[in-house]
């Protein structure tokens, strides 16, 4: 966002938030929000609002306690020291794949970040701006490490040790090797635009990365990275913000498919553009996903219009349930169709559930390395919104049975995963009520009783969040704190979450459904910060998704639902 918009979204404690409700402010983002605006040169110091800011980052511990990402950037920019003794030594990158833990065990953001992050680390990388401000003064408190310094990681990261220490009978030779691999891994996974697997950060950290390498400004992989940076910038409400990746192959996915579900028929215009861009973005070439999953053939769907080798299991469902109808009757939707099907149905992990990326990625000591948040980072387990979904998408749009193999390890992990108060957590949206929608729609389409216990449990943990006017609302402090927090208001987006679970585990409207609906289709008026909350979650605490069509595909949805069910 521009300067002064990003001043005037300070609080009166001198703080930044990520969300509404988070509490008294946010370190981190206050942090980069004053650093941004003192580098810009249009804030300074002495600046009333920016003396809060200060006395904000200092009462939380100064810089020492921002997240690893924050202590990243400040580090680059020369404002906060790299540790001595790196604790996952650049090496680690050629333990090779028989190896306990080796860097395929690791998720593929968290690849993409780390490699050059454990670059800049060994080169101890940092820009020397002479103009550029001193937060020398935010380093108060107890010097701390760049990570997390936990004892419960000490046995993992002293495996990794061993393993690069069987490496190392010549260590210059192995510490060369390792830089070149991190390098030639960035080089491989390069998008078309010049970004690295089309995230933000990766390609911001991989900018610097080459720099350290010895690349110069002015080389052409550089340059087209940082053109890939700018086209991330959109305008929104006549403000300029930078997506941490672009949204077009999700958007158009779920767009499409709620147009049709409320009665738009599939030759229509619009819905005919949407199915060739979508039959366009269809993936042709091997990505990592392949490691873990070598037998299945290319035909997945990425989250963004830049994405070429890193689909997703979310994606390419919603993609094939928006072109199911075209499917059936054009030759070249058919053979997408089948490719895409064959894609999801070999992407199920092990244990019955489905990841975002890659498969059976789920190593949960890899969780006790000293990064934050480190399960939505670092491993890509399943999750009940992906296997709800998916099952979902089996179940409604395929000629699959119900008793398929592949359909009843799905069924059977959510029921292992439901939480004692009748709930299931979600990965990539908010929260609680996310993953409940998804595992109770994913179930009912897949075959489950709308009377089996789990179903009923989750229905009565729906109806006792429900707000008097009718409509459901969930805190982002969910997920961080790891159990329910009402919003204290409805949203248009967890009440349509809500009310397409209870319809689709319901033989009759209910007076709560009838509230919910009602609380959809009202001329309610909203404070903007509500229509403005996050839906998306990418990691606890630290970052969330604005989907700006949410707000109006979901609630579309469940109308349709409900007028095709109850009339």
């Amino acid at each position: 966002m521009s300067i002064e918009s990003n001043y005037q979204k300070q609080r009166a404690n001198g703080s930044w938030t990520l969300f509404h409700d988070e509490g008294d402010g946010n370190l981190s983002a206050t942090i980069e929000a004053y650093y941004a605006l003192l580098f810009s040169g249009l804030k300074l110091k002495h600046d009333p609002k920016m003396q809060l800011a200060r006395k904000f980052i200092i009462s939380k511990g100064g810089l020492h306690q921002a997240n690893t990402f924050t202590k990243i950037m400040l580090a680059i920019s020369g404002q906060y020291k790299w540790p001595e003794n790196i604790q996952i030594p650049i090496e680690f990158i050629l333990l090779p794949n028989s190896f306990i833990v080796n860097l395929f065990d690791l998720s593929v953001f968290s690849r993409a970040n780390f490699i050059p992050i454990l670059m800049l680390a060994d080169y101890n990388y940092s820009i020397n701006k002479i103009d550029a401000p001193d937060l020398s003064d935010l380093l108060e408190g107890r010097e701390d490490v760049l990570f997390t310094d936990d004892p419960d990681y000490r046995s993992i990261v002293n495996l990794v040790k061993e393993g690069v220490q069987s490496l190392m009978s010549l260590p210059e030779e192995a510490h060369e090797a390792a830089l070149s691999k991190a390098e030639q891994y960035m080089m491989g996974r390069i998008e078309p635009d010049g970004t690295l697997l089309s995230y933000f950060s990766s390609t911001f950290l991989m900018i610097f990365a080459l720099l350290a390498r010895g690349y110069k400004k002015e080389h052409p992989i550089i340059t087209q990275a940082v053109q890939g940076l700018k086209s991330m910038v959109c305008k929104i409400d006549g403000d300029h913000h930078v997506q941490y990746t672009t949204a077009n192959v999700w958007n158009t996915t779920l767009i499409s498919y709620a147009l049709q579900e409320a009665g738009i028929g599939h030759q229509e215009a619009v819905v005919q553009k949407a199915n060739r861009y979508l039959l366009s973005r269809q993936h042709t070439k091997f990505g990592d996903w392949a490691i873990h999953n070598s037998r299945a053939l290319p035909g997945g769907w990425g989250f963004s219009h830049i994405n070429t080798m890193n689909p997703d299991v979310d994606d390419t469902s919603a993609a094939l349930r928006a072109f199911r109808s075209a499917a059936q009757t054009n030759h070249h939707y058919l053979q997408s169709w089948k490719l895409g099907i064959q894609w999801i149905m070999s992407m199920q992990n092990d244990d019955g559930g489905w990841p975002a990326f890659e498969r059976n990625v789920d190593k949960q000591f890899l969780t006790w390395l000293p990064i934050e948040e480190a399960q939505d980072i670092l491993i890509d387990p399943s999750s009940a919104d992906l296997t709800g979904r998916t099952l979902h998408f089996l179940g409604e749009s395929t000629t699959l049975e119900h008793h398929h193999p592949v359909i009843q390890k799905g069924i059977n992990w959510l029921l292992d995963h439901q939480e004692d108060a009748g709930y299931w957590p979600g990965r990539w949206g908010i929260y609680y009520l996310y993953g409940t929608w998804a595992a109770v729609t994913g179930m009912v389409s897949a075959g489950v009783n709308i009377k089996h216990p789990a179903i009923q449990k989750a229905l009565r943990w729906i109806l006792s969040i429900q707000n008097k006017d009718g409509g459901w609302g969930e805190s982002c402090r969910s997920d961080k704190e790891k159990r329910y927090i009402p919003l204290k208001t409805s949203t248009r987006t967890h009440t349509a979450w809500a009310i397409d679970a209870l319809i689709a585990a319901s033989k009759r409207v209910t007076p709560e459904i009838k509230n919910g609906i009602d609380f959809l289709t009202s001329n309610n008026e909203q404070e903007d910060w509500v229509h403005h909350y996050p839906k998306g979650k990418g990691m606890a605490g630290a970052f969330y998704i604005h989907y700006h069509s949410y707000d109006l595909i979901w609630p579309l949805l469940a109308l349709s639902h409900y007028q095709k069910k109850f009339g």
